[in-house]
C-alpha cells in the first residue's frame, strides 16, 4: 500500500466527484481503513487516512471515486469543504499548486504535432460528454518531472523488422495523473546538430488511469525504435532509440500530460470502435485495460478493435489480446506481409464488417478512435465513405455530425 504521495509540499488528494456520485455507499464499504465517510449530502475522503490502496475504485459504479486534485500537504481540502461541494474544485486550483507554479503553456512543438495528428478528424474535436476531467499541461520543458524506468521489454518478435518496446515509468511521489487517450512528452538528453537541447517527443499513454500497476504512481508507453525514415532510408530516431535503450532505474525527463479530447467515454453502455496500427495501439490498450479491469461491473457497451501489422510477430500485445474473451472484445487482425497470403489492411477488415461498422457509426453511444501511421488514415476514411454509400448514407455529411457529438477522434503520425 502506498501513502498519499507527495513531493515536498505537493500531494495528490483522493476525492469523490459529487456530480456523478449516486451515494450507493459502495466505496465506504470497500475501504479497508475507514478513510471514507459521509453525511446526508456527500461522500468524502479523509486525506490523513487515505493511503491510496485503491480498493474503492474498481467497485464504484459511476467512477465518481476515481478523482483527485493536487494540494499542498499542509492544506488539503477539509471534510467540511468536501461536504459542502456540489462539484469538484476547478482545475485552476490544481494549476496554481502543481509543482509550485502556474500551469505551463502548451509547448509549440506539442501544438504542431497535435495539429498534424488530428488533421484527419475534419476539425477540432470535443471530449465525450462522460469522459473524466483531464489534467493537462502540468509540467513543461521548463519544469519537467523526473520519472524512473521500472520496466522495459521488447514486445515484438526477435526476428521482426519492428523493434517495439513496452516501457513503464514510475513517478514516485510526484503527482502525474493521466487518462486513457492522453499523451506525455519525453525530453531526450543531449543537444541537436545546432547545439540546442532536443525538442520533446510525444507518446500516447498505454496504461489506464490507475496505472500500469494499480496502486502505484506509474504509466506505460509503447515505443518503436526508429532506424529509418518514411522513405526507407537509414535515420536514427533520437528519442525512440533513447527510450528503447533505457534500463531499470534510469531517469527520464517527462512533460505533460497533454490532450483533453481524445478521451474514452465513461458512461455505462458506451461502445468503442478502435482502429490502429503498430504503436497506435497504445491508447487502445489503455482503453481496453480500463474496461477489462472493470469487467465485473457489467457496464455493457461493445468493444471492437481493428488492428494492423505486417505479421503477428510485429504486432504489439498480440499474445495478451488473444487471451481476452470474445464476448468482451471483437478483435480483427489485419496482416499485410504473411507468406503465401494476400496483403490485408485495417480498411479491408472494416469493409468486411460493413454492416456492423455502419450500425456503430449510427449508434449515438458509439465512439470511434483512430491511431497509427499517417498512411492508414486515407484508407480508413475511404472505407467509412464506401460503407456509408452502400447503406444509403453520406460520410461527408456524417463525419461533422460525429465530430460535433465527440464521437470521432483521429490521431495519426
Amino acid at each position: 500500500m502506498n501513502a498519499p504521495p507527495a513531493q515536498g509540499e505537493l500531494a495528490r488528494q483522493h476525492l469523490i466527484d459529487p456530480e456523478i456520485c449516486i451515494r450507493c455507499n459502495t466505496c465506504q464499504e470497500m475501504c479497508p481503513i475507514d478513510a471514507i465517510t459521509h453525511d446526508s449530502r456527500n461522500y468524502v475522503i479523509r486525506f490523513e487516512v487515505c493511503n491510496w490502496c485503491n480498493a474503492c475504485i474498481g467497485p464504484c459504479p459511476t467512477g465518481a471515486i476515481d478523482s483527485l486534485r493536487n494540494v499542498r500537504t499542509e492544506k488539503p481540502y477539509t471534510l467540511e469543504e468536501q461536504f459542502a461541494w456540489d462539484v469538484l474544485p476547478e482545475f485552476s486550483d490544481l494549476d496554481k499548486l502543481a509543482a509550485g507554479n502556474a500551469v505551463t503553456e502548451v509547448p509549440s512543438e506539442v501544438k504542431r504535432i497535435t495539429e498534424v495528428a488530428t488533421a484527419g478528424q475534419g476539425g477540432p474535436a470535443l471530449a465525450p460528454r462522460s469522459a473524466a476531467h483531464p489534467y493537462v499541461n502540468l509540467y513543461g520543458p521548463g519544469n519537467p518531472v523526473t520519472a524512473t524506468v521500472s520496466g522495459n521489454h521488447r514486445l515484438t518478435a526477435d526476428d521482426a523488422s519492428s523493434d517495439i518496446h513496452h516501457l513503464v515509468l514510475d513517478f514516485g511521489a510526484i503527482p502525474f495523473p493521466v487518462l486513457e487517450g492522453q499523451s506525455i512528452g519525453i525530453i531526450p538528453p543531449g543537444v541537436d546538430a545546432n547545439g540546442k537541447p532536443h525538442l520533446l517527443r510525444m507518446y500516447s499513454v498505454a496504461s489506464p488511469r490507475e496505472g500500469e500497476r494499480p496502486g502505484y504512481n506509474n504509466l506505460a508507453l509503447t515505443v518503436k525504435r526508429v532506424d529509418q525514415d518514411h522513405e526507407g532510408k537509414p535515420a536514427r530516431g533520437v528519442c525512440s532509440n533513447y527510450l528503447c535503450d533505457l534500463t531499470k532505474g534510469d531517469p527520464v525527463q517527462v512533460t505533460g500530460p497533454y490532450g483533453a479530447t481524445y478521451l474514452m467515454p465513461n458512461h455505462p453502455g458506451a461502445s468503442i470502435m478502435m482502429i490502429c496500427t503498430g504503436t497506435g495501439s497504445a491508447p487502445m490498450r489503455a482503453m481496453t485495460e480500463r474496461r477489462r479491469r472493470r469487467m465485473s461491473l457489467n457496464e455493457g457497451g461493445e468493444l471492437v478493435l481493428f488492428f494492423g501489422a505486417r505479421s503477428p510477430g510485429e504486432l504489439p500485445y498480440f499474445g495478451p489480446l488473444q487471451k481476452l474473451p470474445a464476448d468482451f472484445i471483437d478483435i480483427n487482425f489485419a496482416f499485410s506481409r504473411m507468406p503465401g497470403e494476400p496483403k490485408q489492411y485495417v480498411q479491408d477488415l472494416i469493409r468486411a464488417k460493413g454492416d456492423k461498422v455502419f450500425q456503430m457509426l449510427q449508434d449515438e453511444n458509439c465512439f470511434i478512435y483512430v491511431c497509427g501511421l499517417k498512411g492508414m488514415e486515407a484508407g480508413v476514411l475511404e472505407a467509412f465513405r464506401d460503407i456509408c454509400r452502400a447503406h444509403g448514407a453520406d460520410w461527408e455529411t456524417l463525419r461533422p455530425e460525429l465530430l460535433g457529438k465527440a464521437r470521432f477522434h483521429v490521431e495519426t503520425y
